[in-house]
């Protein structure tokens, strides 16, 4: 079975659907007992850093999410909050991934919203796939560029397509929206 993490964000239910048309079962869910039995977790969200993170921690889900050993994948928000800092809210995150979230330069225009490429610089998750794909982005807050970094995208300036530790993997953009592309990485990450 394969866990989709409830908290205070949306967007879950197009995960599951998602999930649904490539064969897979999933629940929602913030029960912590399930989440640690789930073969998959997946971290999905669009919302604000600071109150999903008061969520996270008020259900105890942010200790639930650090002891997660099966794979995990965030999305969006969730690869936001999988790192150190968030500027959005001023919010300390859960702190897996080595990097910060900042607010893109007031001269673009924001959120970054639509299709754009990125570029794999390895990881599992791009098995498939040519190396630069069109993925849809919806987002004003972006991760540095990091050690962990496995793909990278440019908007304004270069950032965090994806990122990768251990048995935790996140993307900034929406597989579970970017058609055939999203689907590869989904499925990718389904057969881990």
């Amino acid at each position: 079975m394969i866990a989709i993490i409830k908290y205070n964000a949306g967007n879950i239910s197009s995960v599951q659907n998602a999930l649904s048309r490539l064969g897979y079962q999933s629940i929602i869910t913030d029960d912590a007992d399930e989440i640690l039995r789930a073969e998959k977790v997946i971290f999905p969200g669009v919302g604000e850093a600071s109150s999903a993170m008061k969520y996270l921690i008020e259900k105890k889900l942010d200790q639930t999410i650090l002891s997660i050993k099966k794979p995990m994948l965030g999305i969006c928000l969730g690869q936001q909050l999988m790192c150190e800092y968030s500027e959005e809210g001023n919010t300390t995150c859960l702190g897996i991934f080595n990097t910060q979230v900042k607010k893109f330069p007031n001269t673009a225009i924001v959120p970054h919203m639509g299709w754009n490429n990125f570029t794999a610089i390895n990881g599992v998750l791009f098995k498939g796939l040519e190396n630069t794909n069109d993925v849809y982005f919806v987002h004003s807050y972006y991760a540095d560029i990091n050690e962990q970094t496995t793909a990278v995208c440019d908007y304004i300036q270069p950032f965090s397509a994806a990122i990768q530790k251990g048995n935790f993997y996140a993307t900034q953009f929406h597989p579970e929206k970017s058609a055939d592309i999203g689907e590869q990485i989904l499925k990718n990450f389904l057969e881990l």
